[in-house]
């Protein structure tokens, strides 16, 4: 175990997510073009919005790594190459793979990137991430299916310099290291292009083969039963153990996701991760409660802590994501006790709202009170993207999240 902060990493799915995981303190992003990345339903980068993106974050000590890892096939990597010269050029800090091909022409066509190898690689026992080293990988992404106890067996017979990253928060996939066929059968969508349809989130029901129409329930409550679908990863509750089993890099999913949970899941991580440091690197660090509390303020599944502590149990009564906030406003700027926001959900007259400070507790203003841009007395901020203002009594750098409990 290194006495060293763990790096915080997040997604990056377009250039707002980008924005919020640097303002909130990532130390790395992890993102992709236009091809050959895993998420092929976010907007993405083209050329001129990696190469943007890359200075964005250079530009704050941040890092950015490059997702390449779908499972190309031989006439879909005649186009590899001018990708990978180009994620070079950008000046790109790595680039994620999980194919052996791909790798060597990562080593090839982007020589100056760092190689990782992706989750999708299936890395689970020290003697495929040693290879993997002796083959050029500076960081392998850990299999979703490894317990704690495992991954310190794996550090300890490992090369000190190789680093590992492994998941902490978002999505789980329900196949083993995200090699799925599900989604191709029933909808002709491959998830190893990056274009799963998620059937592992629907609802079954039986039928059977002689009765044709007639549907039997697969009940564990009164909802049916969501038989495939997995619970979201939290362990934010569990950095310390993380760390301690040797876990370099904590990996946030969300590739897809909205830039406030971006925003807020960078946020608490990070000053979970600092917490660690700040404690002495100590195994009973615990971060406080209320940095649990901001994950359960963004949309999710029931949580769980996935295959850390054996095998995860599922709920599988519900299906369906948990929202109970929403972004309110983006502050525009604040000047002598006043906040211009941009609205982005309606909010009210004297409506509290929650101040998403980056490296800080949130605190609670009074929309109130509300005026126009013309400085007009307004009782609410009913249309998208209308500016409105109201006294803070706190400085708030531009770009913050304000955020409203949902009805």
């Amino acid at each position: 175990m290194s006495e060293k902060r763990p790096e915080i990493l997040s997604p990056a799915g377009d250039r707002e997510s980008l924005l919020a995981a640097l303002r909130y303190g990532a130390d790395a992003v992890y993102l992709a073009g236009r091809s050959f990345g895993m998420r092929a339903g976010a907007a993405n980068f083209d050329g001129n919005g990696l190469c943007e993106a890359v200075s964005l974050a250079h530009g704050v000590g941040a890092k950015v790594y490059v997702a390449c890892n779908t499972l190309p096939r031989d006439q879909e990597l005649r186009r590899l190459p001018a990708f990978l010269e180009q994620v070079e050029a950008a000046g790109a800090d790595a680039v994620i793979a999980a194919d052996l091909g791909v790798m060597a022409l990562v080593k090839r066509y982007a020589p100056r990137c760092a190689l990782h190898v992706s989750v999708q690689f299936g890395v689970v026992n020290a003697a495929a991430a040693a290879q993997l080293w002796e083959l050029g990988a500076s960081r392998v992404v850990l299999a979703r299916e490894l317990s704690l106890d495992e991954i310190a067996v794996l550090r300890r017979e490992t090369p000190a310099e190789l680093e590992l990253e492994a998941f902490v928060h978002g999505s789980m996939c329900l196949s083993v290291s995200g090699r799925c066929l599900l989604s191709s059968s029933l909808t002709g969508r491959d998830a190893n292009r990056g274009d799963c349809a998620q059937p592992c989130r629907w609802r079954y029901s039986l039928v059977e083969e002689k009765r044709p129409g007639l549907y039997f329930p697969v009940e564990s409550g009164e909802e049916g039963s969501y038989i495939l679908d997995a619970n979201d990863l939290c362990m934010i509750g569990h950095v310390a153990a993380l760390a301690q089993a040797g876990v370099t890099s904590f990996k946030i999913e969300g590739r897809a996701k909205a830039p406030y949970y971006v925003a807020a899941v960078t946020n608490a991580y990070r000053l979970a991760a600092d917490g660690y440091a700040a404690s002495g690197y100590s195994a009973g660090y615990q971060p406080p409660l209320w940095l649990s509390e901001e994950l359960d303020k963004v949309s999710h599944r029931p949580y769980g802590t996935g295959f850390y502590y054996g095998t995860p149990r599922q709920n599988t009564a519900a299906g369906g994501y948990i929202r109970r906030w929403e972004v309110a406003a983006v502050v525009l700027d604040w000047e002598d006790g006043v906040l211009r926001v941009s609205q982005r959900n309606r909010f009210f007259d004297g409506e509290e709202l929650e101040v998403l400070l980056p490296g800080e507790r949130p605190f609670t203003v009074s929309a109130s009170p509300l005026t126009d841009g013309e400085g007009k007395p307004v009782p609410s901020a009913n249309h998208p993207e209308m500016t409105v203002s109201f006294p803070c009594p706190r400085p708030v750098p531009a770009g913050t999240l304000l955020r409203r409990k949902k009805d």
